[in-house]
């Protein structure tokens, strides 16, 4: 199979926000996803806010979507948390939005 940003992608759709119940691609949480070189990932992302108590939760989660799409998840995938630019919900799908009332 040959690693693409989609295909990362939409395993990154699979992540549900634990306190939204929202996949973080529709929430606007992935920032950048770069291919590198034999199959390596950079995922630059952000969360809902910078003191969010789910981090570890959510970087777990990413890492477990990336089984079975890179060989070794620990050694192939980067995850690089950034508030620049902070995060805000109009990031978020404008279906996501629809369905949050927003």
């Amino acid at each position: 199979m040959v690693l693409t940003e989609e295909i990362i992608r939409q395993a990154l759709a699979t992540v549900i926000d634990p306190e939204l119940q929202v996949d973080i691609v529709s929430l606007g949480l992935i920032y950048k996803i770069e291919l590198k070189k034999a199959e390596k990932v950079k995922i630059t992302m952000t969360l809902t806010s910078p003191g969010c108590p789910l981090a570890p939760i959510i970087d777990d989660m990413v890492r477990q979507s990336m089984f079975g799409i890179v060989d070794d998840v620990e050694q192939d995938v980067e995850i690089v948390l950034t508030f620049d630019p902070p995060w805000v919900p109009d990031m978020m799908s404008e279906e996501v939005r629809l369905e949050l009332g927003l």
